[in-house]
C-alpha cells in the first residue's frame, strides 16, 4: 500500500511539473505577441523618429500599444516662461486649432522671417500689430537654434511661450517631425481664406494665457 501511494505521489508531482511547463510556455507565447505588437507599432513610427529614435516610447498593455511622445535630453537654460501641464494643454489645443485653419508659420526660417517683418515698439491694447504668438520647445539640442527667437520676440513685442517636448509641438502643429518652434497667428495669410469663429476665441484665449505667463519674463 505505501508503495502504491508513493507512485501516485510522484505520479502526481510529474504531473504538476508538466503542467507549469506547458504554463511557462504559453506565458512565453503570450510575451513574445506582444513584443510583436511593440514591434508592429514601432516599426510604424520608424518614418517620423527614424532620425531621433528617443522621441517616442512604445508600451504595450494587454495586446495593445499606446505610443507617448516624451521630451528629450535636457531643457535649455533659457527656457523662461516655461508652460506647466495645464497651460501646455491650451498652447498645444490652440497649436492645433492654428493648423487646421492654415494660420501656422513652423520651423525657425519662417517664424523668424515673421518676427522680423513685425513693427519695433509696444503693440497696440488689442494686440493687432504683433504677427501672432510663438511657441517654442525647450528640448533642443544645440540650444543656438532658438537662442536668438526670444531675443526678437523682446524686441518686437510679440509673446511667447516654452512647451518641454518638440515631439508634442510637432504632433500638434500637424507635422510628421519634431518642430523647435512655431507661430499661431490670428489671421491667415491668405487673404481669400477666413478662419474659424471659434478659433478667433481660442487664440485671444491663448495671447491671454501666454501674457500672464510672459508678464514678468525679460531677457
Amino acid at each position: 500500500m505505501s508503495k502504491d501511494k508513493s507512485t501516485k505521489d510522484v505520479s502526481k508531482k510529474e504531473k504538476k511539473e508538466k503542467r507549469s511547463e506547458k504554463d511557462g510556455v504559453k506565458k512565453s507565447k503570450k510575451d513574445k505577441k506582444s513584443k510583436l505588437n511593440g514591434d508592429n507599432v514601432a516599426a510604424a513610427l520608424e518614418e517620423v523618429t527614424k532620425d531621433e529614435p528617443e522621441i517616442a516610447a512604445v508600451v504595450v498593455k494587454e495586446g495593445s500599444a499606446e505610443v507617448i511622445l516624451k521630451p528629450v535630453g535636457a531643457l535649455v537654460p533659457f527656457a523662461n516662461p516655461l508652460a506647466d501641464e495645464k497651460v501646455a494643454k491650451k498652447v498645444l489645443k490652440g497649436v492645433k486649432k492654428a493648423a487646421k485653419n492654415k494660420t501656422l508659420k513652423r520651423g525657425v526660417k519662417e517664424v523668424v522671417k515673421a518676427l522680423r517683418k513685425s513693427p519695433l515698439g509696444a503693440p497696440s491694447a488689442s494686440g493687432s500689430s504683433i504677427p501672432g504668438i510663438v511657441i517654442l520647445a525647450a528640448d533642443i539640442s544645440p540650444m543656438d537654434v532658438i537662442s536668438h527667437i526670444p531675443v526678437l520676440c523682446e524686441d518686437h513685442n510679440v509673446p511667447y511661450i516654452f512647451v518641454t517636448s518638440r515631439a508634442e509641438l510637432g504632433a500638434a502643429g500637424n507635422t510628421k517631425r519634431p518642430t523647435s518652434v512655431v507661430m499661431v497667428s490670428e489671421k491667415s495669410g491668405k487673404k481669400d481664406e477666413k478662419v474659424d469663429e471659434e478659433f478667433v476665441e481660442v487664440y485671444k484665449d491663448l495671447l491671454k494665457v501666454v501674457e500672464k505667463e510672459g508678464r514678468n519674463v525679460r531677457i
